[in-house]
C-alpha cells in the first residue's frame, strides 16, 4: 500500500472512530484529533477533525496550537505532556473528597471521575460504592461500572428513570464536563437535571476536567436519530441531544488542575491560563 492512501486510511479511521464515539472523552477525543491532524496537516483535514465532535473545546484548543505553530511536534508533545500531567493533578485533588464509607453518584463515562475513585480506592484506601444509571442510549453509565469494577469498587447500576432515587442516597455528585464557559458547563445530557436534584437535595455538586476545556461558546451536538431508535417512521421525528448546558453557578465547586475551586474563581483562572497558554506555546 502507498504512503498515502495507508495516511488517508488511518486518518479516516481516526475521524470514524471519533464520531462514532468508539473514541470517547473529551481528553481521548483530543489526543485522537492530534494523531489524525500529524497525518493530514491541511485545511480540510482540519475542518473534519473539528466537525468530528463538536462540542469539544479541548480538541479545538490543541487544533488551534498546532495550526499556529512553528514546531507543531514539539508543540504537540508538550501539549500531551501538560494535558497527562492535569489529568493527575485532578485525580489527586478529586480523591481527597473522597471519604470512608460515601456513597457516590457519577453521571456517565468521565475519565477524570473514574480514575478519581480508582485512585480514592487503591491510594487512600477508601471505602465507598458508587451509584449511577445506565445513560441512553449508547450505555456509557454500563461502561463506567465495568471499570469501577474492575479496580474493586462496589457499583450500584439502575434505569436512567431511576437517577433521583439513587442520587438521594449519595454524599457527593461527580461528573465530568466536555466543556466550560463563563455561565455553563456542557456535559452529557441529563447532567442538568441531576445538578437541579443534588442542589434541591443538599448534595455537593463537582464537575471535574482540565482548564483548557475552557472556551467563550460552544455548540451543542446532536447524535444520529438511529442510537435511539434505529426505526422509520414519516410521524415520529427522533431527537438525540448529546449534551446540556448546567448554570456553571449551581456547583459546588470544579475541580481541573488549578485546584478545588468556587466556579467563579475557577473560570477567572481557567480564562487567564488559557489565553496565556494559546499566546505562548506556538514556538
Amino acid at each position: 500500500m502507498k504512503k498515502g492512501v495507508k495516511e488517508s486510511f488511518s486518518f479516516e479511521r481516526i475521524i470514524r472512530d471519533i464520531k462514532s464515539v468508539k473514541i470517547q472523552g473529551a481528553e481521548n477525543i483530543a489526543r485522537a484529533g492530534i494523531k489524525a491532524y500529524a497525518l493530514q496537516p491541511d485545511k480540510k483535514s482540519i475542518k473534519k477533525i473539528l466537525s468530528a465532535r463538536p462540542t469539544e473545546p479541548l480538541l479545538q484548543n490543541a487544533i488551534y496550537l498546532l495550526r499556529k505553530s512553528k514546531n507543531k511536534e514539539k508543540v504537540a508533545r508538550k501539549f500531551l505532556n501538560e494535558l497527562k500531567k492535569a489529568h493527575e493533578t485532578i485525580v489527586i485533588k478529586g480523591a481527597a473528597l473522597i471519604k470512608n464509607n460515601m456513597n457516590i453518584y457519577v453521571h456517565c463515562h468521565s475519565s477524570s471521575v473514574i480514575d478519581i475513585l480508582k485512585y480514592a480506592k487503591k491510594k487512600r484506601k477508601k471505602n465507598f460504592v458508587v451509584y449511577t444509571t445506565e445513560v441512553e442510549p449508547l450505555l456509557q453509565g454500563r461502561m463506567t461500572a465495568k471499570d469501577l469494577s474492575k479496580a474493586g469498587i462496589k457499583v450500584f447500576l439502575s434505569p436512567d428513570l431511576n437517577a433521583e432515587a439513587a442520587l438521594v442516597k449519595c454524599d457527593l455528585f461527580l461528573f465530568g464536563a466536555d466543556a466550560f464557559t463563563r455561565k455553563y458547563i456542557v456535559n452529557k445530557i441529563g447532567t442538568s437535571n441531576l445538578v437541579d436534584l443534588a442542589k434541591f437535595h443538599k448534595i455537593p455538586r463537582y464537575s471535574c476536567g482540565v482548564s483548557l476545556k475552557f472556551t467563550k461558546k460552544v455548540k451543542l451536538e446532536m447524535r444520529p436519530s438511529r442510537e435511539v431508535w434505529n426505526q422509520y417512521n414519516k410521524n415520529i421525528e427522533i431527537i438525540n441531544p448529546s449534551f446540556d448546558k448546567t448554570k456553571i453557578k449551581l456547583l459546588s465547586g470544579i475541580i481541573s488542575e488549578l485546584g478545588i475551586l468556587s466556579p467563579k474563581q475557577f473560570v477567572k483562572e481557567a480564562k487567564e491560563n488559557l489565553k496565556q497558554i494559546l499566546n505562548t506555546q506556538t514556538s
